[in-house]
């Protein structure tokens, strides 16, 4: 089988296109959020309400989802995960490419603050809550975190020409993660569920349009790309 050198890897088609769709969605969500539009705040009341009082009832369940969020997927977790992957790339040669990815992940944590003060958004509160969280909520720092993380590594895959079944394996590892923090956060009650969303979306229009710039980057000057 040939494989393709990696300045063809590199390019990832339609990576451009997938995040200027993102940026339009993500950018209509976070209006919607700062305008307080009625149908959307009714929205997340009626499923954090729903959540609530289910994680009230079942404490097991809210025990679980609290390890889950706090330690599998907490946001240094995930920054560690990447950590290691960056620093295992550098190491071996391709020093372009991790300095990439590591500063598309720091990137999304400078964008994620930044959208957390600028809008100030409230996270739901409870009189009798079952977890907790500080500063402001939209977007989830949590989910865009594991979005950007996995969106980051499935990338580096594709690019590093990985094996086909190691490429599904993070994908899959990837979509777990994403929906699993995103229903914990809501199920623990430290998020209305348009912060999951707008995290999701900003996190994944990071990735592609850091792939895109890193694919046009690669085009133009192939030697920079060191082992990418």
């Amino acid at each position: 089988m040939t494989v393709a050198p990696p300045a063809t890897r590199a390019r990832t088609p339609g990576a451009a296109r997938a995040g200027a769709a993102l940026v339009a969605l993500s950018g209509l969500l976070t209006a919607l959020v700062a305008a307080g539009w009625g149908l959307l705040v009714s929205l997340d009341h009626r499923v954090a309400d729903g959540l609530h009082r289910r994680a009230v009832a079942h404490h097991g369940l809210t025990r679980a989802n609290r390890i889950l969020t706090d330690w599998l997927w907490d946001t240094w977790t995930m920054r560690a995960l990447l950590a290691v992957v960056v620093l295992a790339l550098f190491v071996r040669g391709a020093r372009a490419l991790a300095l990439w990815a590591a500063a598309t992940s720091a990137l999304g944590t400078f964008v994620q603050q930044s959208l957390k003060a600028a809008l100030g958004r409230e996270r739901p509160s409870w009189p009798d809550p079952v977890d907790s969280a500080s500063y402001a909520a939209f977007p989830s720092g949590h989910a865009l975190t594991v979005t950007v993380t996995f969106g980051l590594l499935l990338w580096l895959a594709v690019v590093r020409g990985a094996r086909p079944r190691v490429r599904r394996a993070v994908a899959v590892a990837g979509a777990v993660s994403a929906l699993g923090v995103g229903f914990t956060r809501v199920y623990l009650g430290v998020h209305w569920l348009s912060d999951v969303v707008g995290g999701w979306l900003i996190g994944a229009a990071l990735v592609a349009l850091s792939a895109a710039a890193y694919g046009a980057w690669v085009t133009n000057r192939p030697r920079a790309a060191e082992g990418a």
